[in-house]
């Protein structure tokens, strides 16, 4: 009776260990990049971090613009790069180079777009870890069941 009451004791134990954790995202090791700063361009527009990991300042074009469902144009908003939909917690905020979306804030107005790097046929998509680095933010996009990227790239070191 003393080993049954014991592995049950022991299995509440782990199930309840388990349950309380739920789907938590990938850390990488080492230490935390720094945040983004400067500006990042694309052909379809930029964006200017300001080193702080939070704020932004968009400027799109109209393509761009009807992609992200945000303003067209120069616009000040807030971002943060976030994990993707993790049961049961979903997206929570990540350090950019485990991110599969950021979310961008702009008006009032978010916008949660993927992260990845389309294969060259637009057939597939690479996501996650490495995806985002210091000097490129690749945002994935799908159109008729084809992958795309606009791709930003940072610019030469700001004064």
């Amino acid at each position: 009776m003393k080993k049954v009451c014991l592995a049950l004791a022991l299995a509440c134990a782990l199930l309840c260990g388990c349950a309380s954790e739920g789907n938590a995202p990938y850390e990488p090791d080492g230490p935390a990049p720094a945040a983004h700063g400067g500006r990042f361009a694309s052909e379809h527009g930029s964006m200017s971090f300001s080193g702080d990991g939070e704020s932004v300042t968009v400027d799109f074009d109209a393509y761009l613009s009807e992609l992200t469902s945000l303003p067209e144009g120069e616009h000040e908003g807030s971002y943060v790069f976030l994990s993707g939909d993790l049961p049961p917690n979903g997206s929570v905020p990540v350090r950019y180079d485990a991110a599969h979306e950021i979310k961008i804030t702009v008006d009032g107005k978010s916008a949660v777009i993927q992260l990845g790097l389309a294969s060259e046929d637009g057939s597939g998509a690479r996501t996650g870890v490495g995806t985002v680095t210091p000097e490129r933010i690749p945002l994935l996009f799908s159109e008729n069941g084809k992958n795309f990227n606009v791709i930003f790239i940072k610019e030469g070191e700001t004064k």
